[in-house]
């Protein structure tokens, strides 16, 4: 199969919790932004006046590298929870991370409440097998305290040497005591493309949008289109649940792999009239099959983004759980220590001009997934969204679509239940999967769907 889309090299980074990309970009500075008062020069020196302070009257010598990551960091972690300083130690453990293997434990996780919250655990990794949960909270490393950490902190206690275990302390709602898990560190190998013939069903669970989501995608198809056959195909399920992002480069990839044309996704900062736009080039890699896509809690910003777009080209169906509501934008940028900062400098909106930041995508149809037994007790009665996270950057309204007019897919509104609360939890066996089970049905015919127009029809 010829691959339609050259991927692009866009400086912007994704994902609810700690997963992001590296992009090398420069200051545009404007009259205004050059132009600092007399009383921000004032605070600058009443800076140095306080460090200078430090390092000549702490009780111990202090270490001036780590007052002044603090001091970065804590401005950065003050304008919203996905902006942080990065050492020169971090940034070279995230290009690493990026490419898709790296040493730890595979969580997803975010700061919140001050200490260390789980997004989602990875699929096949040792959280995973060792019973993480997602919205569970990691408040001791190996006895020690999270909060007075930063997050890259934590995540660097979290990472060793391969085979050494680290033991975590869990608080869980519903569960009435801490409780400690011991994991052992492996290589985590992101193998973000799963996919599965159903019979005439092609299923594929994209588990992360790192450098091998496009490339894993388009293997997935040409696979199933041989092992199904092309004559008896009747679609795909595109599973997003619990993917957290990744880079946005990726993101409109997988999007454009199932549209033939139109907008994708656009992001606009702080300055307003500066929007891009990112769009599908010709040619539907599905042919034009019925497309399901499952999402829940733990879909965020690039995954949210390629259900935004499929369900405004009204593309695909939306079935399971309102999504994270992660739609900001965050640019690397490298300083000159070797470090870098990452900033959010943006906010991503749907084909239909409708911004995801806080609000999240709201599925076509609700499916509430059903928890074995021993977990009903385990999940809290509301999930973490974007929403809930502290200094959170706030929902902006929609903005003016483009020329190619897209119809509003709606996703602010409540429709019936369709943003009521649904745990974040993908089952490993599909029987016991309600969403995907509910998905087989509407792909079959069992279901009705007023969501998806017939092939040739608009709706």
């Amino acid at each position: 199969m010829i691959r339609k889309l050259s991927l692009l090299l866009i400086g912007a980074l994704m994902g609810a919790g700690l997963v992001v990309t590296l992009s090398v970009t420069s200051w545009e500075t404007t009259g205004v932004a050059n132009a600092a008062s007399s009383d921000t020069y004032r605070q600058l020196n009443l800076f140095g006046d306080v460090f200078e302070r430090v390092r000549r009257e702490y009780v111990e010598i202090p270490d001036d590298d780590k007052l002044i990551a603090s001091a970065l960091n804590g401005m950065l972690t003050s304008l919203d929870p996905h902006s942080s300083y990065m050492s020169p130690d971090s940034f070279e453990d995230m290009t690493v991370e990026t490419q898709g293997e790296f040493g730890g434990l595979g969580i997803q996780v975010t700061m919140d409440k001050g200490v260390v919250k789980v997004i989602s655990p990875m699929d096949d990794t040792p959280a995973h097998a060792a019973g993480i949960l997602a919205d569970d909270y990691i408040t001791h490393l190996d006895g020690e305290p999270v909060r007075g950490l930063t997050l890259n902190e934590a995540v660097d206690k979290m990472r060793g040497k391969v085979g050494t275990k680290i033991k975590l302390t869990i608080v869980r709602e519903n569960v009435e005591k801490p409780f400690d898990v011991e994991i052992t560190r492996e290589i985590i190998k992101l193998k973000s493309v799963k996919f599965k013939a159903y019979d005439d069903i092609g299923y594929i669970r994209l588990t992360q949008f790192n450098g091998q989501a496009f490339a894993g995608l388009t293997d997935a198809i040409d696979s199933l289109e041989k092992e199904i056959g092309t004559d008896k195909l009747k679609g795909y399920i595109l599973d997003l649940r619990s993917n957290p992002g990744g880079q946005l480069d990726q993101s409109i990839a997988v999007a454009d792999t199932f549209l033939d044309q139109g907008e994708i996704v656009s992001t606009r900062g702080r300055n307003k009239e500066e929007v891009k736009r990112y769009y599908s080039r010709a040619g539907d890699l599905a042919k034009g099959l019925p497309v399901v896509v499952l999402i829940n809690g733990g879909s965020a910003s690039a995954s949210e983004i390629v259900a935004g777009a499929l369900s405004d080209h009204h593309r695909a169906t939306l079935v399971g759980s309102k999504s994270f509501g992660k739609g900001s934008v965050q640019t690397i940028i490298p300083l000159s220590n070797n470090g870098a900062i990452r900033l959010t400098t943006a906010r991503y909106y749907t084909p239909s001009g409708t911004s995801i930041q806080a609000k999240g995508i709201v599925p076509d149809i609700f499916v509430k997934q059903e928890l074995p037994d021993d977990l009903k007790d385990k999940f809290p009665q509301q999930s973490t969204t974007e929403a809930t996270l502290k200094g959170h950057l706030e929902a902006e309204g929609e903005m003016a679509t483009d020329a190619e007019e897209v119809p509003a897919a709606d996703n602010t509104e409540p429709k019936d239940e369709k943003e009521a609360y649904s745990p974040s939890y993908v089952p490993t066996e599909a029987d016991k999967d309600t969403q995907l089970q509910f998905a087989f049905k509407l792909m079959h015919g069992e279901i009705a769907n007023d969501a998806y127009p017939p092939k040739g029809e608009d709706k």
